[in-house]
């Protein structure tokens, strides 16, 4: 069944990402690791039934709480205290209000495109539940089974750690895979790029093809960049490969700051002569 009964005759749908913390332990150590003064304003997205909504609301000035199903919209919004406004709206879909302190257990289906929007917005410290397999993705060394397109965005734009495991039976209904809590702080990026936008493209393309050598994925990018810029040809493609660094390693062996190194060579190589 995807399905579990709760409470208020609200059924939770595990398809949607719908699960509860319900270890009272739990939610008290998510609070003190957010540290709060008493004065933030706290975003929420996913507050689901409250467990952490109602706690938040007794440390803070302000809780955002964003809940994109209509029917625990309606169960909280009977509830709430005055202090929490309630939005009942898809967080992709919005513009955030501006917050201080994030504090989430995220509908897991969601957890890599929020994340990223949270990372374009101004805060100060996040306190968030992840699937664990996500969550040491986040935090993953070039070299690491999990080091992806994701540990490397992730440290560009902040410091990331875990901060403990939670067992699945943490949760109701039970998910299939246990969670973790992390830690996230924005930061300046540690290393300087050329071209944001060129530098997330070829991460991109390159853990796409992760298991192949550096220069079989940058050929096409290559090539594809030359063509809209008008000054294609097949040599200037094997000339500008063959000056990069690192074209026979694959890309999990390179740190973020190896493949800033080699997206700026090819930036200078395609744009600036």
């Amino acid at each position: 069944m995807a399905e579990k009964k709760v409470e208020n005759n609200i059924k939770l749908d595990k398809r949607k990402g719908q699960y509860i913390l319900k270890d009272e332990q739990i939610i008290k150590r998510q609070i003190d690791y957010a540290g709060l003064k008493g004065h933030e304003t706290v975003l929420e997205i996913g507050p689901g039934l409250g467990a952490l909504t109602f706690k938040l609301a007794n440390k803070a000035k302000q809780v955002i709480a964003i809940e994109k199903d209509p029917r625990l919209f309606s169960y909280l919004k009977e509830r709430i205290p005055k202090n929490v406004e309630l939005i009942n709206a898809d967080v992709m879909k919005i513009a955030i209000p501006r917050f201080d302190v994030v504090v989430s257990n995220l509908p897991y289906q969601i957890s890599s495109p929020v994340t990223f929007k949270l990372l374009d917005s101004k805060f100060e410290r996040a306190i968030l539940m992840y699937q664990k397999e996500f969550a040491e993705r986040m935090v993953a060394k070039a070299g690491d089974s999990g080091y992806s397109r994701l540990s490397v965005n992730v440290y560009y734009k902040a410091d990331c750690r875990i901060l403990e495991a939670v067992p699945k039976e943490a949760f109701s209904p039970v998910p299939e895979v246990d969670g973790a809590i992390i830690e996230l702080i924005p930061r300046p990026s540690p290393f300087y790029v050329k071209s944001e936008k060129m530098f997330f493209n070829v991460v991109e393309v390159l853990f796409n093809q992760r298991r192949k050598k550096i220069k079989n994925p940058l050929m096409s990018f290559v090539a594809k960049e030359m063509k809209n810029r008008g000054n294609y040809s097949k040599s200037a493609v094997i000339s500008i490969l063959q000056n990069l660094p690192f074209m026979d390693n694959r890309v999990e062996s390179l740190s973020p700051e190896d493949i800033a190194r080699l997206v700026d060579e090819l930036y200078v190589s395609i744009v600036e002569n």
